[in-house]
C-alpha cells in the first residue's frame, strides 16, 4: 500500500519536474493564472466594433475612484499583479492588455503610435463605461507615455494620474539603454534591440538592464520567458520602431502642459532605461505634481518595489480625497 501511495504521489511530482524542464513557458502561464485567481482578478473581454480588448478586474465602482492600469512595452496586464496584492480588495481595479499585446487585438493596419494607443484606450474606457465617473489612471514606461497623453487629450475622463518612470520625455542625461541603442544604430544592428530578447542570455541581460535589484532567475525560467515572447518579437520590433519614431518619441513632453489633473510621478533613482531626470521635467510642467524618487530601484518599479508603489498610490489618492473634502467644507 505504501509503495502504491508513494508511486501515486511520485506521478504529479515527476510531471511537474518534466514540465519545468521541457515546457517552462507553460508553467509561467499557469503561474499567472494561479496568481490572478488567488488575488480575485477576473479576465473579461470587451469589443469596440470588430476590435477586442482583454482585461482583468477586481471589485466594483464605488465612492472611491476606479483605477485603470496601463502596462509597458512587451508586457501584459498581469505585470500589475505584484501591486494588486497590496491594494484593498474593495477598490475597483482594471488592468488592460495594451493594443496588440496578449489578448487584445493585434492588427497590421492599427496605429501603434502613442496617440493611436491613447485613442484605443479611450475606446476601451467607453466600452466598459469606466468614465461614468472620473477615474484614476496609472501607467508605466510606454504605458506611462500613453497615460500622460490620455490625460491631456481626455481630461474629463480622469480625476488623477500616476506616471511610473514614463517614456516620451527628452533627457539631459542619456541612460544606459539609450547609449546601447545609439551604438546599435551606428553599427547598423538596430534589429538587436535590448528590450526584445531572443535567447536566455539576452533575457538575463534585459532583466539586469531593467532592474537594480539582482534577481536570481533559473536558466529554465529564463528559457520559459523567452519562449513566451519569441512568437511576438516581430510585432515588438515593429511597435518599438513606431513608438521610437519622431511622431511618438516625445509625445508625453509635447502634451504635458495640457495635463490638468493632480499627478503623481514615481521613478527609480537607478533607472537604466529611462533616466530619472525625466521626473523633474514633469514636475516643472504640471501644476499639481507630486514627485517620488525611489532609492536603490531601477526601471522595473512595479516588480522591484510593489508594496512601496501601492502605498504611494493609496497615499496620493487619500491626500486628494482629503483635499476635496476640505474644499467642500470651506
Amino acid at each position: 500500500m505504501f509503495v502504491i501511495a508513494g508511486g501515486t504521489l511520485a506521478i504529479p511530482i515527476l510531471a511537474f519536474v518534466a514540465s519545468f524542464l521541457l515546457w517552462p513557458s507553460a508553467l509561467i502561464r499557469i503561474y499567472y493564472w494561479y496568481w490572478r485567481r488567488a488575488l480575485g482578478m477576473q479576465v473579461r473581454y470587451a469589443n469596440y466594433d470588430d476590435y477586442q480588448f482583454c482585461y482583468s478586474y477586481r471589485g466594483r465602482p464605488g465612492y472611491r475612484p476606479s483605477i485603470l492600469m496601463l502596462h509597458g512595452f512587451s508586457a501584459h496586464k498581469d505585470m500589475w499583479l505584484s501591486i494588486v496584492k497590496f491594494l484593498p480588495k474593495n477598490l475597483h481595479l482594471v488592468c488592460v492588455d495594451m493594443p496588440g499585446h496578449e489578448g487584445t487585438t493585434r492588427s497590421a493596419l492599427d496605429d501603434y503610435s502613442i496617440s493611436g494607443q491613447a485613442k484605443r484606450i479611450h475606446q476601451f474606457v467607453e466600452c466598459i463605461k469606466l468614465n461614468r465617473r472620473p477615474f484614476h489612471l496609472v501607467g508605466t514606461s510606454m504605458g506611462g507615455n500613453v497615460a500622460g497623453v490620455y490625460a491631456a487629450q481626455y481630461p474629463e475622463d480622469i480625476c488623477s494620474l500616476t506616471l511610473i518612470c514614463p517614456a516620451g520625455l527628452p533627457s539631459t542625461t542619456d541612460s544606459k539603454f539609450i547609449k546601447q541603442l545609439r551604438e546599435l544604430q551606428e553599427s547598423e544592428r538596430i534589429d538587436r534591440i535590448p528590450l526584445i530578447p531572443s535567447t536566455p542570455e539576452e533575457m538575463a541581460d534585459m532583466l539586469k538592464l531593467c532592474s537594480y535589484v539582482r534577481f536570481k532567475v533559473p536558466q529554465q525560467i529564463l528559457q520559459g520567458l523567452v519562449d513566451v515572447r519569441i512568437p511576438h518579437n516581430d510585432f515588438y520590433r515593429k511597435l518599438f520602431l513606431e513608438i521610437a519614431d519622431e511622431k511618438s518619441r516625445h509625445s508625453l513632453h509635447e502634451n504635458m502642459s495640457k495635463i490638468k489633473a493632480p499627478t503623481q510621478v514615481i521613478w527609480g533613482r537607478q533607472d537604466q532605461v529611462l533616466d530619472v531626470s525625466g521626473a523633474s521635467v514633469l514636475a516643472s510642467a504640471i501644476p499639481d505634481c507630486h514627485m517620488y524618487i525611489l532609492e536603490n530601484c531601477g526601471h522595473s518599479v512595479v516588480v522591484e518595489r510593489p508594496r512601496k508603489t501601492a502605498n504611494l498610490i493609496l497615499e496620493f489618492l487619500a491626500l486628494l480625497h482629503s483635499t476635496d473634502n476640505n474644499k467642500k467644507q470651506a
